[in-house]
């Protein structure tokens, strides 16, 4: 299927691993021009030269202050308009109720404030074009005790579903894509192979942990024009560990 997506711009956070390294080597494989962002320039400079391609690398810090303006105006800058939007970066711990203030707001800083900030620096140049998407790499909605992405991933769900109706009518679509289990390099570090394998086998339906390109798959088909008509969504990628029915 042909996406018609060669030749669009697309910013990808936290592309050096995982799921965001995963969506840029699809998108480049569609002809998508990239800028990347990550904390570990290392980590980009060799998906540079996997890919064979020139890519915009973009190396922040996503948590500090300015960090979206830094990044939209290099991204920018180098590509000279952002059609895509790929908001990848975050992270995960578990709170408990001693989890101090200082903690939540790093967490809501990390996993909704900057995708936020970032969406709205990128918006208007956007709308100027009367073209854009927005996909967020989002997170489950089955918390099974505190933790402060939880509470964020919400809070982007809210958001995404609110600027959707802001934006349809410029022609820019947003929506939100909550993984499952996707084998990386975080999940390898925070799950046995024995876990992984039992929960393989009772609680994932077909059976297996996903790969980054299985929503990679999804985001391209998102980003394309084919897609025009999907906005204000949020679609699990999970192999149907999910239990809730939408």
């Amino acid at each position: 299927m042909d996406l018609a997506i060669a030749g669009k711009t697309a910013l990808i956070t936290g592309a050096s691993i995982g799921i965001g390294r995963g969506i840029a080597v699809a998108m480049a494989r569609e002809g998508v021009k990239l800028a990347v962002v990550a904390r570990r320039k290392n980590l980009l400079d060799e998906l540079q030269t996997e890919l064979k391609t020139k890519l915009v690398i973009i190396e922040q810090d996503f948590l500090l202050e300015g960090a979206p303006e830094k990044i939209a105006d290099a991204a920018l800058k180098g590509l000279g308009s952002v059609d895509i939007l790929i908001n990848n970066a975050g992270g995960s711990r578990r709170f408990t109720l001693e989890s101090n203030d200082a903690q939540w707001d790093e967490a809501l800083t990390l996993n909704f404030t900057r995708q936020r900030q970032l969406a709205h620096k990128l918006l208007p140049q956007m709308i100027a074009r009367k073209w854009g998407r927005i996909i967020n790499i989002t997170g489950k909605s089955e918390p099974e005790g505190l933790n402060g992405a939880f509470a964020a991933k919400a809070a982007m769900h809210s958001w995404s579903k609110g600027l959707s109706r802001e934006v349809g009518k410029h022609g820019i679509t947003v929506n939100c894509v909550p993984p499952g289990r996707i084998d990386s390099e975080q999940i390898r570090r925070n799950y046995s192979p024995e876990f992984r394998k039992k929960e393989s086998e009772h609680d994932i339906p077909v059976g297996e942990y996903g790969q980054p390109s299985d929503i990679a798959n999804l985001v391209c088909f998102l980003a394309s024009p084919l897609a025009r008509y999907i906005t204000g969504t949020v679609i699990p990628v999970d192999g149907g560990l999910r239990r809730y029915q939408f």
